[in-house]
């Protein structure tokens, strides 16, 4: 296991060639950028569209990929009802899927839990990236990566079970 710290992101999407698919399984994630936009659109203040130059380099980062042919998708593993945060998430989700994301959710009671992992993960081509969070869902400031192609390939079947089981964003909001 390799750790990644500062900015990982640019260089692990800049590298991969064919998928980038991200399996969430956390209802909420304190992200420091995420923070004033969270407040705003509980507080009802903006739509998330309106100021949404925090996600500029996420969309930026997407989009480069998926114009090289890369398949960037995400499944989120979600508690109903939603919890703030996931509600602010699926409004955000359409900048997501406007910028390539193939997003799908899965409500967790619709799920074996031993189905689930208990962390987030990335696939990257050949490669598993972990976001190492504390208890409370901050950021640690570092990522874990390993090529071991064991866990490369658990977690790929990680993915195989959980992704025809999950609904498409565009579905899902219906």
């Amino acid at each position: 296991m390799q750790l990644l710290t500062g900015d990982p992101w640019p260089d692990l999407f800049g590298q991969c060639q064919r998928e980038a698919v991200h399996v969430e399984v956390r209802d909420t994630y304190e992200v420091a950028n995420e923070s004033e936009p969270l407040r705003r659109f509980l507080d009802g203040e903006t739509s998330v569209a309106t100021d949404a130059a925090w996600f500029v380099p996420w969309a930026s980062l997407v989009r480069e990929a998926t114009n090289r042919g890369v398949k960037v998708a995400r499944i989120r593993v979600v508690t109903v009802p939603h919890v703030d945060y996931q509600r602010w998430l699926l409004a955000v989700a359409a900048m997501n899927t406007e910028a390539g994301e193939d997003i799908r959710y899965i409500p967790r009671h619709l799920v074996d839990t031993n189905e689930v992992p208990t962390d987030d993960f990335w696939l990257f081509d050949e490669k598993v990236v972990f976001n190492l969070v504390d208890q409370t869902g901050h950021a640690a400031g570092v990522s874990a990566q390993t090529t071991d192609p064991g866990i490369v390939e658990h977690f790929r079947r990680v993915r195989d079970r959980l992704w025809p089981l999950a609904t498409p964003y565009a579905e899902y909001v219906r």
